[in-house]
């Protein structure tokens, strides 16, 4: 089981340490880093991961304050250098507490206690149809007639094969409810469906007569699902 897991901390030799020790452990993929939480929380909104490295004091927007602001649906490990969080964390339900400096084998232990909750969790099923309000009504959509999902603001535009059809539904709603191995988000603006893509080249996707960006935070992701088929 891949684990996507995104690292929000301000000092750069603690991010750079957390990176490390990420990039020791083959099971976990970092698919963003952030060095404010405000950064983190927008990102969290519409980009649905496994797990979050949150430092606690990351200047006036805290990370317990993040934590506080929105419901995180991944396993989160509080990352700081001070014993009193510890308590306010777990009240927070998070997934386990690194305490600075802490070691490799304490960063895998955390690590491994969210691996097994996550196996816990049901995986997102393959699915044929999806419903989306628009307007005043539920409409089905067929996911195999998907071409590409774009973001306009506060609304999300789903370019069919022979229609478009305008939703308040997120990112995020999209990604829980459809497979990656489906339709794949490849930019803030962008989730694109796999079998629709005619070329991929440099940092853009073809689909059909629409030429797609894609971008650093979603590279290697994107790239590694194609490459898995």
């Amino acid at each position: 089981m891949q684990i996507k897991c995104v690292i929000a901390e301000d000092e750069p030799l603690a991010m750079e340490r957390a990176r490390q020790y990420v990039q020791k452990i083959p099971f976990l993929e970092l698919v963003a880093e952030f060095e404010n939480s405000m950064d983190a929380l927008f990102f969290l909104k519409e980009s649905p991961v496994d797990l979050l490295f949150l430092d606690i004091n990351m200047g006036e927007f805290s990370g317990i304050q993040l934590l506080e602001s929105i419901h995180i649906g991944c396993e989160v490990i509080l990352i700081t250098a001070y014993h009193e969080y510890a308590l306010k964390g777990f009240d927070l339900n998070v997934t386990d507490y690194l305490l600075k400096p802490y070691t490799f084998e304490r960063f895998l232990q955390a690590v491994t206690k969210a691996q097994s909750n996550l196996a816990k969790k049901p995986a997102t099923a393959d699915r044929d149809y999806i419903f989306v309000k628009t307007e005043y009504r539920l409409e089905k959509i067929m996911l195999h007639d998907i071409l590409f999902i774009e973001g306009m603001r506060d609304y999300r535009r789903i370019h069919t094969i022979d229609k478009k059809i305008m939703t308040l539904k997120t990112f995020a709603d999209f990604e829980k409810e459809i497979a990656p191995s489906q339709i794949f988000r490849i930019h803030k603006s962008y989730m694109v469906a796999l079998q629709k893509i005619d070329s991929i080249e440099k940092d853009l996707v073809t689909v059909r007569d629409y030429v797609l960006p894609i971008s650093e935070t979603y590279k290697k992701s994107f790239l590694e699902m194609i490459r898995k088929g």
